[in-house]
């Protein structure tokens, strides 16, 4: 890579390390893999630099990258273990996210647990459309499906977050 290339990917990789950091998490929810989805799509971003460079939005470039490194990782066997933050023989202390009465959801956390539930592909069609504001023909360029595609996995994904919130609001707990 010349000497310019390398600088400009620098200046990028500064520009842009945290929001792609919190947009892996968002994915995976855990920060860990976040780390390793972000080394990833830098790797693969720095050894394609030439072609990312010359893409019409890099930004973009970059997010599917990051989008489909993620749905690669979910494929491989030791990422279907699902890590837990609690250990599940505690009681459950008011740790959900809800507000103390039980009334709606009060923090990220909570909205961040939602989210977990959706399928990969429904939550990477989420967080790129609503985290990333991107439009449903960029999502759909990014995950290479096809417009209709990405605006039924975003009804479905919201319509999924909404029935979730509700059920915390209202104390269903599965």
């Amino acid at each position: 890579m010349r000497r310019e290339d390398e600088q400009r990917y620098r200046e990028f990789v500064v520009a842009r390390l945290d929001r792609l950091r919190r947009t892996a998490y968002l994915l995976c929810r855990d920060w860990h893999t976040a780390d390793d989805l972000v080394s990833i799509t830098l790797s693969k971003l720095y050894q394609h630099w030439s072609r990312a460079a010359a893409a019409e939005s890099l930004d973009a470039y970059v997010r599917g990258i990051l989008t489909h490194a993620w749905l690669d990782e979910r494929r491989r066997p030791w990422r279907r273990e699902d890590a837990t933050a609690e250990v599940p023989d505690r009681p459950h202390l008011d740790g959900d996210g809800l507000d103390g009465d039980g009334g709606g959801l009060s923090d990220r956390a909570a909205l961040s647990k939602l989210l977990t539930a959706l399928p990969p592909r429904q939550r990477a069609v989420v967080v790129l459309r609503f985290y990333c504001d991107l439009s449903v023909t960029e999502t759909a360029e990014i995950l290479g499906v096809s417009e209709g595609t990405v605006k039924s996995q975003s009804a479905r994904g919201l319509e999924l977050l909404r029935a979730a919130a509700n059920d915390y609001t209202y104390g269903v707990t599965s």
